[in-house]
């Protein structure tokens, strides 16, 4: 299993050294990770918003072992949102946050994530944006539902993700697809088990266009995170069947994957947004993305073969 093995590297001090000196190592990380610092990162938000698109902005980080550094997690998405309203960037650019990285694993970790997160948020729908919680593996969803119905009594606009491939998401779409909800499905990309999740494309495809159907028919507002073309003309139509006008619905894709067709998605008048990650750590991000789902090393490889 190459899931094991990535993740052990993920945690190894000198397979970093080594990952990192490797030659082609940096064109990687420069395609997908978009810098190290919000100085870097500005200027692509800026650049976003110069083409139509809009952004959410993940910053990286995946070993929280401590409360320090969960605080320290919290603190990097205040600084990102002071820079942010001092560029009166807040329209153009949300948040991504993961619970992970505000201690949620930790003891007491619900607690600690909702008091880490709950300023991230205030600090956003004051300059006129939102959040997004990201969905990690599934035995951490029913703490970050939770934690997102708490923040959506103060805060509605806080938004949410779930993942086409596991069974329980349909009902969590007809239970999130209400007034006011901002939801994001994706595929999914953590190794999940069989007895939680579908394990053949075909039918994590099929879950998908189903529970597309029921964010589009529901009374929220649906994100399409894919690459796929074929899902992303489905969503078309399904937006079309439920009589939703083209800023009803956005699409969302990765930094640095199909850059044409956010611009082609954006052109035809659709609010598209970009997932835009950034931060020091992103070795410890490339690689737990890897060991979720090995197949995302073909992805990523022909995505570099392919420039675009």
């Amino acid at each position: 299993m190459l899931g094991p093995v990535i993740l052990a590297a993920s945690r190894s001090d000198k397979m970093r050294r080594f990952i990192s000196a490797a030659p082609g190592t940096k064109q990687v990380v420069d395609r997908f990770i978009a810098g190290e610092t919000v100085d870097q990162v500005v200027p692509i938000v800026e650049d976003a918003a110069d083409k139509g698109l809009e952004v959410t902005l993940d910053v990286v980080g995946e070993d929280i072992t401590t409360p320090a550094q969960a605080e320290a997690a919290r603190d990097a998405y205040l600084e990102l949102i002071e820079r942010l309203k001092a560029l009166d960037l807040g329209t153009r650019a949300e948040m991504s946050v993961k619970l992970s990285m505000f201690g949620q694993a930790l003891e007491g970790g619900h607690e600690l994530a909702l008091a880490n997160v709950r300023p991230v948020v205030e600090a956003a729908v004051a300059i006129g944006t939102t959040v997004t919680l990201d969905a990690e593996d599934h035995t951490t969803l029913d703490s970050m539902f939770a934690i997102h119905e708490e923040l959506r009594k103060d805060f509605p606009q806080t938004g949410c993700v779930i993942q086409s491939y596991l069974f329980r998401t349909e009902d969590d779409a007809r239970r999130l697809a209400e007034a006011g909800s901002r939801v994001r499905i994706v595929k999914g990309a953590y190794k999940e088990p069989a007895s939680v999740a579908y394990q053949d494309k075909a039918e994590i495809d099929k879950a998908y266009v189903r529970i597309t159907r029921i964010l589009m028919e529901g009374e929220g507002y649906p994100m399409i995170g894919s690459h796929d073309p074929r899902l992303i003309a489905i969503a078309q139509e399904l937006g079309r069947q439920a009589g939703r006008k083209l800023d009803e619905y956005e699409f969302q894709m990765l930094y640095g994957i199909r850059s044409d067709e956010h611009i082609r998605l954006a052109a035809e008048g659709h609010r598209m947004r970009v997932y835009t990650a950034y931060g020091t750590d992103w070795y410890g991000y490339f690689m737990r993305r890897l060991a979720e789902k090995p197949a995302n090393l073909l992805f990523f490889g022909r995505s570099i073969l392919t420039k675009g």
